[in-house]
């Protein structure tokens, strides 16, 4: 009975984004509100001294290889994202190159979307990544398990997901929180192997061949937003992400 009571909880924050009291929601939980006590002054002096006195949308890019997590945001009113704040992973699992199977330990590679504000997680807090997506699932088949349940999240651990240890995942979490219930209704991630400039690809393809043809293929939604600091539209045919 007590497991039922906190997953239907669970399913109750998730299901929450679009409302205005997302914030409130979640600060019934213990970890979020010792969060934002122990966290959201300093925060909110830091994204005062950058710019951002008001409600923002929020990015996120992480870098396997770097082993980064950027968090960008963009102001009300505001064309461009301007980068706030970095984090290192504190651990990482499998190699480089996209997951496409349940138990590879991968982490995958490609854009998503945080789908998930778990505040009773295992791991302290935690942001669910919408993998597998569309394409992942057109890449692989349908035959294959292709797994699932990747996350940002607390403590040094991992078999696919990003660990950013407890202290720093308070952080990620309030600016999540605090962008949904300002009212965003979906907070991209993108997950790169690396850096994509050309000389890396080059670099990283002598290692993993095989993985060329898909890492050009992430390189165009790199490329755009690092040209114009704005969100491309993606979309996917044929196996290949699209980005316009």
């Amino acid at each position: 009975m007590k497991y039922l009571y906190l997953l239907n909880l669970f399913f109750m924050v998730t299901s929450s984004f679009a409302q205005s009291n997302f914030k409130q929601n979640q600060l019934k939980f213990e970890r979020v509100s010792n969060a934002f006590s122990e966290k959201g002054k300093a925060l909110q002096k830091e994204l005062n001294k950058d710019g951002f006195t008001s409600n923002y949308e929020l990015f996120i890019a992480a870098y396997k290889a770097e082993g980064k997590v950027e968090i960008w945001l963009k102001a009300n009113g505001q064309n461009q994202f301007k980068l706030f704040k970095t984090y290192d992973f504190c651990a990482h699992s499998g190699k480089l190159g996209p997951k496409v199977m349940e138990g590879d330990l991968q982490t995958p590679e490609g854009f998503y979307k945080i789908n998930v504000f778990n505040p009773m997680s295992k791991f302290h807090l935690s942001l669910g990544i919408d993998y597998p997506n569309a394409l992942d699932e057109a890449r692989t088949g349908k035959n294959r398990k292709i797994g699932g349940e990747i996350y940002i999240h607390g403590d040094c651990v991992t078999v696919g997901c990003i660990p950013l240890t407890d202290d720093k995942i308070k952080e990620v979490y309030i600016l999540g929180v605090e962008a949904i219930n300002y009212g965003q209704n979906h907070i991209p991630i993108y997950i790169f192997p690396f850096k994509m400039t050309t000389k890396n690809i080059e670099k990283y393809a002598a290692e993993y061949p095989q993985h060329l043809k898909f890492w050009q293929n992430l390189q165009h939604g790199y490329a755009y937003f690092e040209k114009y600091k704005t969100l491309p539209v993606i979309t996917h045919v044929k196996g290949s992400y699209v980005v316009k």
